[in-house]
């Protein structure tokens, strides 16, 4: 039999990724009839015949015939769910939908998304969402894009071509090709952008007839399957459930689930065996993320394509996003090593050194593997489940080695309270975020931060080059020490730092300093501050309104230059003082 595809909704943050999935439910609710749409555990299954109604002279127009069941859609939207829904040997999700806000283009995890979908070598189609908001629009709702586009203002139709035109060229950055839809004529070599509206359901008959069309014409061999063989699938969440305690949401993607089935699942530690107490789906069209006991219907068996819940013993410590497979009696212990080398697989043991990441689920590990590596972050050790001490003290060593490598990722995990008090007591730095560019975004935000404080501890060990004034009728004491005000010109002073005069005569150095009875450890270019001078009477080696210079040796302003010193100016002068020129 031909299973539905698996559809799975990427894109970056605010796009309207859900608001999209609900634009689909809602008009498939409007379009069909009982039963054409039902709602599994994790997804949402649009039957053909809704498809038909809702894009009936469009299919016509293309010539499809639909052979398809449906659509399944992932009701989990985003990259992790799509890296968890892999099978061995393959990829669970069919097709992607990369939704793009068209005002505002590719972002960075539009970016993440395009590269995970490039590595794993999935279609996709780009709903190029919110041409309401295109200026000058006049919504037509429901409408098929090929219909609405007809309707609007030559303006309008200009600045959708302008966001078009911009947004392909995004694309094409990404080094893929795309194109408006109803101007592609190889879907197989370029990616076609359909404009949608989640807002007023414009485009959603063409997205979801080319989602049906183009998997049923270059999928179907990845649609096949043999409904007689034990069921095989992900699991996208563990959790607790009112009245029937821990259950597993999982999508089956290949033959049939029973009651009663024994399954090979995996913990952290290993791959157990358990049986199937319950399968539960649910009752009506809600969102199942929300569900409740009373609104889930127990059945006998469950057929790909699918999302269900089930009910089994000791499943508290499964992994989200690893497998569940069905096995035949004898075949338990190869199963379970098959599974177990398959979280193996997932993870990351290295000896040298590099960073720490720990995360919820197998898809959010792999998404994060893959970017780091991209962004050749090295990674000593990325593991699922909560930080911990191990995590904390590891980081530590590691950064006492390299300090831009000793740090702590957290990605859609839990951080115990404890924990984040021993990173800060430590001073680990802990990242913590559900979006990975946030993560990479501040890890390196806070790499160059460490930069620039190791190139300040480099530049603790030299006389900093400074210009100093000292400010007429500023004389506090004459001798031992000598006490003057002075204006900081260029540069910075320190206590213990030499002062010369512009014939290159040192005159003494500098004791103290002080800003309104404060005493400064430092003062910098623009500061007024009173300083005491050992060594220096005031009429002799120095005198009101002489500019002086802090002694810096020429061998050192050379090392400075090359440690980036911005003021070379100040530099060439103390090194010309110097010498004597």
């Amino acid at each position: 039999m031909i299973r539905s595809p698996i559809i799975c909704v990427m894109g970056h943050v605010d796009h309207g990724k859900t608001a999209l999935l609900d634009a689909i439910r809602g008009s498939a609710v409007t379009k069909g009839e009982a039963g054409a749409i039902t709602q599994h555990v994790g997804a949402s299954f649009i039957s053909t015949n809704v498809i038909e109604k809702e894009s009936s002279e469009i299919l016509k127009k293309y010539g499809y015939q639909l052979k398809i069941p449906g659509l399944l859609f992932i009701d989990t939207p985003g990259h992790e769910a799509f890296t968890s829904l892999r099978k061995r040997g393959g990829k669970t999700a069919d097709l992607a939908i990369l939704v793009v806000d068209i005002t505002q283009g590719v972002q960075p995890q539009t970016k993440e998304a395009i590269q995970i979908l490039k590595e794993h070598k999935c279609p996709l189609i780009i709903a190029a969402n919110k041409v309401d908001l295109i200026q000058g629009w006049n919504p037509n709702k429901g409408e098929p894009f090929t219909q609405t586009i007809k309707k609007q203002s030559k303006r309008a139709k200009e600045n959708l071509e302008n966001r078009l035109y911009s947004l392909i060229g995004e694309i094409a950055g990404q080094g893929f090709n795309s194109q408006r839809f109803d101007k592609v004529k190889n879907p197989e070599k370029t990616f076609l952008i359909i404009p949608v509206s989640a807002e007023t359901k414009e485009g959603i008959p063409e997205l979801l007839m080319f989602l049906a069309g183009l998997s049923q014409k270059y999928l179907k061999e990845n649609l096949e399957i043999d409904s007689s063989e034990p069921g095989e699938g992900t699991i996208l969440e563990v959790k607790k459930t009112k009245g029937l305690g821990t259950t597993l949401d999982v999508i089956l993607y290949k033959g049939t689930l029973k009651k009663g089935d024994k399954v090979i699942v995996a913990t952290k530690k290993e791959a157990i065996e358990t049986k199937i107490k319950a399968l539960l789906e649910p009752k009506e069209l809600k969102e199942m993320r929300e569900a409740k006991d009373a609104e889930f219907e127990r059945v006998e068996k469950v057929t790909a394509a699918a999302g269900v819940k089930i009910s089994a013993q000791d499943i508290g410590e499964v992994i989200p996003g690893s497998p569940i497979i069905a096995v035949k009696e004898g075949e338990e212990q190869k199963t379970k090593q098959e599974v177990e080398a398959e979280l193996d697989a997932a993870e990351v043991r290295n000896p040298e050194e590099g960073v720490i990441i720990k995360a919820d689920t197998i898809g959010s590990l792999e998404a994060m593997i893959s970017l780091f590596k991209k962004s050749e972050i090295p990674i000593r050790r990325a593991e699922i489940g909560k930080v911990n001490k191990k995590d904390i003290t590891e980081a530590k060593s590691i950064k006492e080695k390299n300090r831009y490598l000793g740090a702590v990722f957290a990605f859609s995990t839990i951080v115990p309270d404890d924990i984040e008090k021993r990173a800060k007591e430590s001073n680990v730095p802990l990242f913590q975020s559900k979006v990975i560019y946030e993560l990479e975004k501040n890890y390196k935000e806070w790499k160059d931060e460490e930069k620039e404080r190791e190139k300040e501890e480099r530049l603790e060990k030299y006389t900093y080059p400074a210009k100093i004034k000292i400010l007429p009728e500023h004389v506090f004491r004459k001798s031992k020490p000598a006490v003057v005000g002075v204006k900081i010109h260029q540069g910075k002073i320190k206590p213990g730092y030499m002062l010369m005069n512009n014939e290159g005569t040192k005159v003494g150095k500098i004791k103290s300093i002080q800003k309104e009875e404060h005493t400064l450890d430092i003062a910098e270019e623009g500061d007024e501050v009173a300083i005491s001078i050992e060594n220096a009477t005031v009429g002799r080696q120095i005198k009101e309104e002489e500019t002086l210079y802090t002694a810096v040796p020429v061998i050192q302003t050379y090392e400075l230059q090359k440690e980036g010193f911005k003021n070379e100016t100040l530099l060439r002068e103390i090194r010309n003082i110097q010498r004597g020129e």
